[in-house]
């Protein structure tokens, strides 16, 4: 089979979103003649509900192969074999019941991909998936009607830790860090060191006392936090 990127086939108005891939010997294996791909674009944060699973589950056994990739490296859903004549019909129903769009797709900007951010993370320094979506809105051009000489990724982490890995699966990454000093609650610094507040959470079965020294300074890769006169101290 031959993958064929950059507008062999697709749908009305569109550059992107479907990759056309062709049996080379249709009289022999009439059943992949044909057996293109759809990208779908993925929400941001990549959550989902049930009910939508189940009606992308649904549109692509009754349309196509039912075969699908949760999601590809660019992010999106991967809708994977179908026939040129089905395309239209995929899309209708994506864009107008499902109000979905399709994914980025040849040499364009792929669809963004994000962490979750905000809206389940503690270490996130800005809200990934409205920067997101901003640009996923504001580049819908190039996402759907390729003029670069090649792919273009846009990636979202909200800290260092990179859960998206942007630097290593993007052209141009966006990473949270912190803008000003780190804030500390001394009180609360003093309640664990003195037992008023348990450690982990009380998840410890024995009632050893907590060692900030062992338990938090000496466990920092770079060695920046010390304990002086009761009170953590960080070199920002």
């Amino acid at each position: 089979t031959h993958w064929k990127h950059g507008g062999i086939v697709g749908v009305f108005g569109y550059g992107g979103g479907v990759i056309g891939r062709y049996c080379d010997q249709p009289e022999k294996f009439p059943g992949v003649a044909h057996f293109h791909t759809i990208r779908v674009n993925q929400p941001a944060g990549k959550y989902y509900t049930t009910e939508y699973l189940r009606k992308l589950c649904d549109l692509w056994d009754f349309r196509s192969s039912g075969l699908t990739n949760m999601h590809g490296s660019t992010g999106d859903i991967v809708f994977l074999g179908t026939r040129t004549e089905q395309l239209e019909e995929i899309f209708g129903t994506l864009t107008h019941e499902f109000e979905r769009d399709l994914g980025g797709s040849g040499s364009n900007l792929r669809t963004p991909a994000c962490c979750l951010g905000e809206s389940r993370c503690e270490w996130t320094c800005y809200d990934t998936q409205e920067l997101c979506y901003q640009l996923t809105m504001e580049y819908q051009d190039e996402l759907h009607r390729p003029a670069f000489p090649y792919k273009f990724k846009f990636k979202f982490d909200g800290c260092p830790m990179g859960c998206v890995a942007s630097i290593a699966r993007s052209d141009m990454s966006f990473i949270g860090t912190w803008r000003d000093d780190i804030k500390i609650d001394q009180e609360a610094v003093a309640a664990y060191i003195g037992g008023e507040l348990k450690p982990n959470a009380g998840a410890q079965e024995d009632d050893t006392p907590f060692d900030i020294q062992k338990e938090v300074i000496d466990l920092c890769p770079s060695q920046c936090m010390s304990l002086e006169d009761g009170k953590l101290v960080i070199n920002n």
